[in-house]
């Protein structure tokens, strides 16, 4: 059963002295659809999709040592393209797309020190509040590596082969590259409470080296970066063991934060919260809203960081302390990754256009485009949000109020300790709320602190809901406890 309640309604229940208390077995707990969303998610073309990663396979390689100045072959050829494409949908928009290649030199340990040039290109558009960024991207180049035909993994690792040879890379990652730029094609026209950035990451392949190089700039700058995704092979639907699925792709989160500190691992082990990191919050949040609006779609949430033992571009962001995701397709194909195209004993090598579902991977970008509008047409989340209850029955919990105009409340958010994700959400009007020295306290009487975990939400006059805030022990921080 699913709800459905206008701000209007939930005020008015406040008024009566009643407050909203939704209990679900699935993520979407409060199930607004924007039309706005809808509509970004309706204008995903797979088409445009397909033309996208034709057009980079037709570089023959996107390889990071392959041509630079090439006009139409290599990475660099690839580069100035997908700036070519931004710069189009800039100007069909209006103009609010900015479009930039941020450039550097490095040397690559895994080639023996050889050093490259790398390009990311990025595409910003401008929120009414910029300091809060949203970033969304995909790498754009592609490798091959030689192999010895059913190498068990104790011979010596694959080599790399010629640069300039035929590397594909349709599904991994031209596939990701493809749901950015239509991304930045259907929402470039329209503003949002916060600034969208697109971005075709260089050099995922040789260590996410553009990913690494760009979030550490963000992080030396100082910037808000709210959450991130990575898309990285999104395109395919049968797995190389023989299953088929069109209906679900999978979403990494690190639990444990990657850049956590020696305090706040203390912190962590005597309060919980192995499984309710800012990553992990953002993944519940994308599965619950991508459900709303592509409801043929089931979101898997897998609690690790990424694949056993590999990576992608969204793991320098969690290094940085960021949110930040991974979206991947259901079942991957081994021998359509880093293969060289080939037929071999029966078996067809390489990543091709023709085993990519377009289709699909059409699907996985109105997910992206679902999770991403939401939160960007959302307000802040709340700040200092602190939990007071050891000890207590009851359990009490204080954040920062908001300035914004635009809020209408807070959700305070619940779950069993066992639950995976959200049960439980308390709308606390904005009327109804007392502010003393700029805070909000609420006290949930007869919950104890012991058996549920608890984050705060904000929540604007349209019902767009900020990232849940994860509370920290108000006891540890040295915050005077809330008045009886």
């Amino acid at each position: 059963m699913r709800f459905c309640l206008s701000i209007p309604l939930l005020v008015w229940l406040a008024g009566l002295g009643l407050s909203l208390d939704v209990w679900a077995g699935s993520a979407n707990l409060f199930s607004r659809r924007d039309p706005l969303i809808e509509k970004f998610v309706a204008d995903i073309s797979a088409e445009r999709m397909q033309e996208t990663v034709e057009t980079l396979v037709g570089f023959n390689s996107r390889n990071s040592a392959s041509a630079m100045d090439h006009p139409t072959q290599g990475v660099g050829a690839a580069a100035r393209w997908i700036r070519a494409q931004f710069e189009e949908y800039s100007r069909a928009g209006g103009g609010r797309l900015k479009v930039d290649f941020d450039e550097f030199d490095q040397a690559v340990t895994r080639l023996k020190n050889q050093k490259l040039h790398f390009i990311n290109v990025v595409a910003t558009l401008p929120g009414r509040h910029p300091d809060r960024r949203i970033v969304v991207g995909g790498h754009y180049d592609s490798l091959v590596l030689a192999r010895a035909p059913a190498r068990p993994p104790s011979d010596a690792p694959p080599t790399r082969v010629d640069p300039n040879s035929f590397q594909p890379g349709a599904n991994d990652d031209a596939s990701g590259t493809a749901a950015v730029l239509e991304l930045a094609r259907v929402m470039s026209a329209y503003e949002f409470e916060a600034t969208i950035i697109f971005i075709a990451f260089a050099g995922e392949e040789l260590g996410l080296i553009g990913s690494r190089h760009w979030a550490k700039q963000a992080k030396q700058k100082g910037w808000i970066i709210e959450a991130m995704i990575a898309n990285d092979i999104i395109g395919n639907i049968e797995g190389g063991n023989g299953l088929i699925d069109n209906g679900s792709m999978r979403v990494f989160s690190e639990g444990v934060p990657t850049a956590e500190t020696a305090k706040e691992k203390e912190v962590r082990q005597a309060v919980g919260g192995e499984v309710d990191s800012p990553s992990r919050q953002w993944a519940r949040y994308v599965k619950e809203k991508a459900e709303a609006y592509v409801p043929t779609m089931h979101i898997r949430l897998i609690f690790r960081r990424d694949r056993y033992r590999r990576g992608g571009d969204h793991i320098p962001f969690n290094e940085e302390g960021y949110a930040a995701v991974r979206f991947t397709e259901a079942n991957e194909n081994y021998t359509r990754q880093h293969e060289r195209v080939r037929e071999e004993n029966g078996v067809r090598y390489g990543d091709v256009p023709e085993k990519v579902s377009f289709p699909y991977a059409a699907q996985v970008t109105r997910v992206n485009a679902a999770a991403l509008a939401s939160l960007a047409l959302a307000p802040a989340p709340p700040a200092d949000v602190a939990i007071w209850g050891a000890g207590q029955y009851d359990t009490t919990l204080r954040w920062t109020a908001s300035s914004d105009d635009r809020i209408a409340g807070y959700n305070i958010l619940l779950r069993d300790t066992e639950a995976p994700l959200w049960q439980r959400k308390i709308f606390l009007p904005k009327a109804a709320l007392s502010v003393e020295n700029g805070t909000i306290t609420h006290r949930l009487k007869n919950i104890t602190i012991d058996n549920y975990f608890f984050a705060v939400q904000a929540v604007d006059g349209k019902g767009n809901e900020s990232l849940p805030i994860f509370p920290s022990p108000g006891d540890l921080r040295l915050l005077a406890p809330p008045s009886e």
